[in-house]
């Protein structure tokens, strides 16, 4: 953990409900910002494979319906 980080949670109680919601949309939009293309990457071989092993029929997919009742 970098002493950034363990600064920032030493000292949240501190701020106002403001400022925390401040510094979250901060965080929140400092990730959004930074893209790992090899994640990307990964993501994208992964779908192409499950979309391929459904069209092949290796896989049989099912509907939201079968899910829904299953989970009840």
């Amino acid at each position: 953990m970098s002493d950034a980080l363990k600064v920032m949670l030493e000292t949240i109680d501190q701020l106002s409900t403001k400022e925390k919601a401040l510094a979250a949309h901060c965080l929140l939009t400092a990730m959004d910002a930074k893209i790992d293309s090899d994640v990307e990457s990964e993501w994208l071989k992964l779908a192409e494979s499950r979309s391929a092993e459904i069209e092949s029929g290796k896989v049989k997919s099912i509907s939201w319906e079968e899910i829904e009742r299953d989970l009840r």
